[in-house]
């Protein structure tokens, strides 16, 4: 699992959104919920009541161009409090990220990725296998992953793609009602935007069908308390001492 793939989780949750959260045609339809609102109206809604949640889960699945699939499974918080995990086929890591610090704990196949072509992998992996590590604030790889607003905001970033929505009929999401919000892209692919009628207008559910990289973020748990656990000093290592202690000699 290398930067690029750490990086995508912020595809699987805007990825498909990006084309949905802003403006959008009508089916003119004027049928509950959200009778007389355009698709465009109860997008931009849904957007900003994600925006102003305190917390969610985030699960999800984006296929990488190369085939591989991304599996995210993640609660996060408005003061960047997170936890959960990020899958490959090969290789799975936890992620925690408390009093400002990210700790990531990962399997073998995790680090082989994410150490590949350092001269030390072969003596850290074994070393760094499921324990806790700190990882640097300034670690590229890993920017963003516990940002619920960067990861809203990455719904908002180009309304020249968002337009053509249309209402379409009503289902269930979890157990909470939605309607879906539907566009038929110039390339064949079909983006759904699922939105909670009942209570605040919530995303629940994005899809990006029909093309090359299908992918699937559902969201949850709104508003409930997101508080991961800090790691014990016995169970966490830091990657940049352990390297330069002599320890990986």
């Amino acid at each position: 699992m290398s930067g690029n793939k750490s990086a995508a989780m912020l595809a699987v949750v805007g990825g498909s959104v990006l084309m949905l959260a802003g403006c959008g045609g009508d089916s003119g339809a004027e049928d509950q919920p959200f009778a007389g609102k355009s698709a465009d109206r109860i997008a931009a809604d849904a957007v900003k009541a994600t925006g102003q949640a305190e917390s969610m889960h985030v699960t999800g699945t984006v296929r990488q161009t190369a085939g591989e699939a991304l599996d995210v499974d993640l609660s996060v918080d408005r003061r960047k409090n997170c936890q959960g995990t990020v899958k490959t086929a090969d290789a799975t890591a936890e992620v925690r990220h408390v009093d400002a610090t990210l700790y990531l704990r990962g399997d073998e196949g995790y680090w082989k990725n994410a150490l590949k072509g350092q001269g030390q992998r072969d003596t850290l992996v074994p070393k760094l296998r499921d324990k806790w590590v700190r990882v640097p604030t300034d670690a590229s790889a890993t920017e963003g992953l516990c940002d619920k607003q960067a990861l809203v905001a990455s719904m908002d970033e180009d309304k020249s793609e968002r337009k053509g929505l249309k209402k379409s009929s009503t289902t269930t999401v979890g157990g909470e009602k939605a309607i879906r919000l539907t566009k038929k892209t110039a390339n064949g692919e079909t983006l759904t935007l699922f939105v909670a009628t009942e209570g605040k207008p919530y995303i629940l559910r994005t899809t990006t069908s029909g093309g090359k990289n299908p992918n699937t973020a559902t969201f949850s748990d709104y508003g409930k308390p997101v508080n991961p656990r800090k790691p014990s000093a016995g169970e966490t290592v830091d990657l940049k001492d352990l390297a330069s202690s002599g320890q990986a000699d």
